[in-house]
């Protein structure tokens, strides 16, 4: 079985675990989301934090815009939260995210689990 990316989303969430090993779980998501920032940059992980990308319809731009977390190696969607457990919700937008974005690995990190960091790997 392949996994596309393996090396970048190995590197991206080894920097979400330590962040967790760190942190724990109990803070809001702003918080790990600045944690991560910080560990990216430590780690030499290239990131751009909460990009507003353009969304289209129909061949047209639209004014709304729609901001994941992190885009990380220009390749892979990185979307946080910092809830009790993850939610078909939160796996919808991640895809949603990379369905707009024509990207095709994302990665959903929940901070709010215990007692370690829960985890996703989309690959569309």
């Amino acid at each position: 079985m392949s996994f596309p990316l393996k090396d970048e989303t190995y590197r991206i969430l080894g920097s979400c675990f330590a962040v967790y090993t760190e942190k724990g779980c109990g803070f809001l998501e702003d918080v790990y989301q600045e944690c991560l920032e910080i560990e990216f940059e430590d780690q030499s992980v290239p990131f751009v934090s909460q990009p507003k990308l353009e969304l289209g319809y129909k061949g047209r731009l639209l004014r709304q815009r729609y901001q994941p977390d992190f885009l990380c190696y220009q390749k892979v969607v990185l979307e946080i939260k910092a809830v009790k457990k993850l939610e078909d919700v939160h796996r919808a937008q991640l895809m949603n995210y990379l369905k707009a974005t024509r990207m095709k690995v994302g990665l959903l990190v929940n901070f709010g689990h215990f007692p370690k960091v829960e985890h996703e790997r989309f690959v569309v």
